[in-house]
């Protein structure tokens, strides 16, 4: 591995998975050969992921299938997250009712828990995870257990998850469904909540992770609330204009392209007298507005931007119509993920 890269300072790499690693069934250009450079070189990969559909042992095997190199023991789900939030506050063998797919069924049984389908059964907690055949039976299961005063644990809360056809529905929005009916609100194991987090490290033992992700409001939202350095990979959700107009919990340590930027030095992004540099690119902020100059990489210039703004703005946000200018004429959303 080369000297001075990105990701020579830590020894794990905490991975998103859907607009990471792969979107739907299809590899994100440059993961899989990127990961197993990091992994020829001595980091560990933790595949971390906040769907809960599929168990550990499946989603490795889509990964190996891809040409990335996973086993079962690198996968951490939302499932497994929240299995050990419930297996923390009930009984061994307690029945929890399973509003989700396999994935769920098979965290809950290593913490032996005994999943089931209907409130009949007296579950002492509800789970709840996205799963392609989720349907309205198991929510109105879930919704009169919830009511019955089960536990209810949501394996996270995206409102949306990207695929190759777009963004669809995510576990957040179908858990809008029991907690409107109930009036209760889900304790959520997936990030950026601490749950999934603890259980990241609990599994890979690091010292120095990094944790990558394609989301300001799960991953690195997670990575800030647990104070380590983070990635965004402009391959999946987020956009450049989303970068520049972040609230403070959601700004990311490094900004790349995708996953092959871990493998080259991360360019400085230095201050001077009236704004910040990055690699040909000035950004500064005057009377209110983000102004952008110079040439090079497009994502050289978002990084001198992002930096421009953020001081600009301190612990607020951007407004839009203040940084979007600067992103049309210089950092075209398409050009950005080119950088």
């Amino acid at each position: 591995m080369d000297t001075n890269t990105l990701i020579d300072p830590y020894d794990t790499l905490l991975l998103d998975l859907d607009g990471v690693v792969y979107l739907g069934r299809n590899a994100v250009p440059a993961a899989p050969e990127s990961l197993r450079r990091a992994a020829e070189g001595g980091v560990r990969l933790a595949y971390v992921t906040n769907n809960a559909s599929r168990t550990p042992a499946a989603i490795a095997q889509h990964l190996r299938a891809l040409g990335a190199p996973a086993e079962p023991e690198d996968v951490v789900t939302s499932a497994q997250a929240a299995a050990r939030v419930v297996a923390e506050r009930v009984e061994p063998g307690a029945a929890v009712l399973v509003v989700g797919g396999m994935g769920l069924r098979s965290a809950l049984r290593v913490h032996g828990l005994r999943p089931v389908s209907t409130a009949l059964e007296g579950p002492v907690a509800v789970v709840q995870g996205i799963a392609p055949d989720l349907s309205y039976g198991l929510l109105a299961e879930g919704t009169l257990a919830v009511r019955g005063g089960a536990l209810f644990v949501a394996a996270n809360a995206d409102s949306t998850m990207p695929t190759g056809r777009g963004e669809l529905p995510g576990n957040g929005s179908m858990v809008r469904v029991i907690a409107t009916a109930t009036g209760v609100e889900p304790i959520v194991a997936g990030k950026p909540e601490p749950p999934l987090h603890r259980e990241s490290m609990l599994r890979t033992g690091s010292q120095r992770p990094l944790v990558v992700g394609d989301r300001l409001d799960t991953d690195i939202e997670g990575a800030t609330n647990a104070g380590v350095d983070s990635l965004l990979v402009l391959t999946g959700v987020a956009g450049p204009l989303d970068v520049l107009t972040a609230a403070p919990r959601h700004r990311p340590t490094y900004i790349a392209a995708d996953l092959s930027d871990l493998h080259r030095p991360y360019p400085e992004v230095r201050r001077i007298a009236d704004g910040w540099t990055c690699e040909g690119w000035t950004a500064r902020w005057e009377e209110g507005v983000l102004t952008l100059e110079g040439g090079g990489g497009p994502l050289d210039g978002l990084r001198a931007a992002s930096a421009a703004t953020w001081e600009a703005v301190g612990e607020g946000r951007a407004d839009e119509d203040a940084v979007k200018a600067a992103l049309d004429s210089a950092l075209s959303p398409r050009a950005s993920r080119s950088g």
